[in-house]
């Protein structure tokens, strides 16, 4: 039997993925989602990269795109980004700015979101949900 560990020694993550698309992909999450670009690089040993995130958070996200092509095809439809956010007001607002840009709303794959957030696609065709609350552990 395999001893469950009470002691985590993680104490940052960053979820990383390539993209083709990355100047648009910086584009939908600083400008449209509203998340800083906490470090960026370019050209290191064939790569360019973007970390995006919240200001003193120990998460974020990594766009990279390499010189000789960075094909991320998108995963089926319910592989999800949740962001938690704090108002309806709010969501509202990332939805509309979000639309401007060109980027709708989509049904979600998953009957959960449905009436209870906004499921959008990024220009990857990753899909990211917006939810008004924060995840609480029972």
């Amino acid at each position: 039997m395999i001893q469950k560990s009470t002691d985590s020694s993680v104490v940052q993550f960053r979820i990383a993925r390539p993209t083709d698309k990355l100047a648009k992909v910086v584009e939908f999450y600083e400008n449209g989602l509203g998340l800083r670009k906490l470090y960026s690089f370019e050209n290191h040993e064939g790569y360019d990269g973007v970390m995006l995130g919240l200001p003193d958070s120990q998460h974020h996200l990594e766009f990279t795109s390499h010189k000789d092509g960075s094909p991320c095809p998108a995963p089926t439809k319910d592989n999800l980004l949740v962001l938690y956010i704090s108002t309806q007001e709010k969501v509202v607002e990332i939805k509309n700015r979000l639309a401007q840009m060109g980027y709708n709303e989509v049904e979600p794959e998953n009957p959960y979101w449905k009436g209870k957030s906004v499921t959008i696609e990024d220009p990857d065709g990753w899909r990211v949900v917006l939810f008004n609350g924060k995840f609480e552990v029972e």
